[in-house]
């Protein structure tokens, strides 16, 4: 993410630097634009080489120095390449700076240490950055005071007078973090540190990672339209992925995830790391996976089957020591490229009957949100969900209330706890109703009536016009998959709830079929099963005229197959209006069903109750049974005990 560049006070006086006032003069050209001679490589007119004198000269105010800086930590970096006790004290200062909640302890570490290693110091810059920074639409940090701290501003004084000496992985960890930190790049620091960078990488020795941490640290400076970004990437490819490391293969997609990749840009690079990607995929830890899942879903890399294949089999494997944020992220890169198996389930099951009581919120609601999506029916795993809901579900936040609810209804599962179960569901609306977004209670409401559970104290606020109100000013309008749930749930209510006397929904908000394109509240034919049944009801009834096909309801329930009778049991042809009877069947194929069972989804379940409540003779016609048919005598059999039981067969 762009850097927001601090605007200029006049006289030349910057505000927002980790410093006071710096004046920026080119050394060789006495260019007043010295950001130009920096960010483009350096001036052209002094080339010097490496650790002699500085790129650029920074002519600071004379009131820069001052009481305050005497009085402030003093630190000596130093490079640790030596003996083991060296290193051991390295381990123990980056232990405790990890160990550090909130940047008060980091300073207090900071000023009990007068000697830090360059790594650790650049560390520490780090370790404040991961506990301030805020993400979101206009990243910030939560505190911008901490940049005044003594211990920071003594720091990054010795990292600016050492940017010379320091290593090039030090150098580039402590750009990075000083961007991530948001200082100002106009401050004396971040001049120094990136004419110092941009000398190392004129170089041409920087390594893979190295040039992936000076990227990141460019796209935060200049944005994916730099100079010096185009450079990096020209070194990086170079060499290809085959030739990377692990790490150094993970660091290149982080930094094409976190911008450079704009604009379809790298498009055969990732390709090509893709490929390489699948080879090395048995070789990653948790963190790899996770952090690579996540990458491809930002880059919306929807062609990677292959790669997304290899790790989430990976995934399964790591799936008992992911931690919870590990695991959510696996999971919605999952739901995303709508991937699963059967190995990562059973793993997935293991974990939350075991953690369900302990697990992040989020990680839990990811997990059986991710069960629903893939329409996998695990009683497991629902009915321990179910049990934790009763007793976690106040520290829920709305959405994750109707998260972990919407499987239930999407499965038709009703857990063993199920009276206790909507109990609660009932005291978390009638405690928080008014928090809730509005789409996010009707989606709740919705998962209620698909399992018969239904929510009549509610329906009322929801047909209200101040609730309609506020659906239509969620967004653009609303959808048609909002107005088919309103419409549904009305439904619900005038049929399987009679003695409701609440407000009406308004025609006007209702939608004449719930079969739709994309998002729908019913499933359509799979083509092939309606027209091997249809074959069959020809054979059948003798003629095609005798039913109808697709026929779309007063209800706005779509009949697969719409058969008529009369009276006496006979059937009339589809056209006739007087009609005594109606026979419905219902042809569903696999998608209509659990992945892994034979149970229907719950949007089907409600469709045949309705229909029946109707005065529909519902007939259903499961795949399950129709395939097991050979010959075309057997299909006419199996249809005419399905759908006249009682009646003998007639012969054409």
């Amino acid at each position: 993410m762009a850097l927001k560049l601090v605007q200029r006070l006049p006289g030349g006086i910057l505000t927002g630097s980790i410093f006071p006032a710096a004046r920026l003069v080119c050394a060789a050209c006495m260019c007043a634009s010295a950001r130009r001679c920096i960010l483009t490589g350096g001036c052209r007119r002094l080339r010097l080489s490496r650790g002699t004198s500085s790129l650029t000269a920074i002519v600071r105010e004379p009131f820069f120095a001052g009481s305050h800086r005497d009085m402030a930590p003093q630190f000596r970096l130093t490079q640790r390449h030596g003996p083991a006790d060296a290193d051991q004290e390295e381990s123990d200062f980056r232990r405790r700076l990890n160990s550090c909640s909130s940047s008060a302890k980091v300073f207090k570490l900071l000023r009990s240490s007068v000697v830090l290693s360059e790594g650790g110091a650049a560390a520490a810059l780090h370790r404040v950055a991961d506990l301030e920074r805020e993400e979101g639409e206009r990243p910030c940090l939560r505190d911008p005071s901490v940049l005044e701290d003594d211990a920071v501003r003594a720091l990054c004084l010795q990292l600016e007078r050492d940017s010379r000496l320091l290593s090039d992985s030090a150098l580039l960890s402590a750009l990075l973090a000083c961007t991530r930190l948001y200082i100002d790049p106009w401050s004396s620091l971040m001049v120094r540190l990136l004419s110092e960078s941009q000398e190392r990488l004129d170089g041409g020795d920087l390594s893979v990672a190295q040039l992936c941490a000076l990227g990141r640290a460019t796209l935060a400076v200049e944005g994916p339209g730099g100079a010096m970004l185009a450079e990096v990437m020209a070194q990086i490819q170079k060499a290809g992925p085959s030739c990377w490391s692990l790490d150094e293969l993970v660091a290149v997609y982080q930094l094409l995830r976190d911008g450079a990749a704009v604009d379809g840009k790298y498009r055969d690079l990732l390709n090509a790391m893709h490929s390489h990607a699948v080879t090395v995929t048995p070789s990653m830890d948790e963190a790899a996976v996770s952090g690579l899942l996540g990458t491809l879903v930002d880059l919306d890399q929807s062609q990677a089957t292959p790669l997304v294949i290899q790790l989430c089999k990976q995934a399964a494997r790591h799936v008992p020591r992911f931690s919870d944020e590990q695991l959510a992220a696996v999971l919605a890169a999952l739901m995303h490229f709508g991937h699963s198996d059967r190995y990562l389930v059973e793993a997935l099951e293991r974990r939350v009957s075991a953690t369900a009581f302990t697990c992040h919120p989020e990680t839990l609601t990811k997990a059986v949100q991710f069960f629903g999506r893939r329409n996998i029916l695990s009683p497991a795993v629902l009915d321990v969900v179910a049990e934790s809901f009763v007793y976690r579900a106040d520290g829920y936040g709305t959405g994750q209330v109707a998260r972990q609810m919407a499987p239930f209804g999407k499965l038709a599962y009703l857990p063993p706890n199920a009276g206790e179960l909507f109990r609660k569901v009932e005291g978390v609306l009638r405690t928080r109703f008014s928090q809730f977004q509005p789409r996010t209670l009707l989606g709740l409401l919705h998962s209620c009536i698909l399992v018969e559970r239904f929510p009549v104290n509610f329906v009322s606020k929801v047909f209200s016009s101040f609730f309609l109100q506020q659906l239509q000013e969620e967004g653009n309008g609303m959808d048609r998959f909002v107005l088919a749930q309103l419409t549904q749930l009305y439904m619900t209510v005038k049929l399987e709830c009679p003695f409701y006397e609440g407000p009406r929904l308004l025609p006007k908000y209702r939608v004449k079929s719930f079969l739709m394109p994309g998002r729908s509240l019913e499933t359509a034919v799979e083509p092939q099963l309606y027209n091997s049944v249809k074959s069959g009801l020809v054979e059948l009834l003798g003629a095609r005229s005798y039913f109808a096909s697709k026929v779309l309801t007063p209800y706005c329930y779509t009949l697969d197959v719409e058969i008529k009778l009369d009276e006496e049991g006979y059937v009339l042809p589809a056209s006739h209006q007087d009609v005594f009877k109606r026979i419905a069947l219902c042809i569903d194929g696999q998608r209509r069903f659990s992945t892994n069972s034979r149970r229907l989804l719950g949007s089907e379940s409600i469709k045949q109750r309705h229909l029946r409540l109707l005065g529909y003779q519902v007939v259903q016609i499961p795949f399950y049974e129709f395939e097991q048919l050979r010959s075309k005598a057997s299909v006419s059999n199996y249809l005419h005990q399905k759908i006249f039981p009682h009646s003998y067969r007639l012969s054409w």
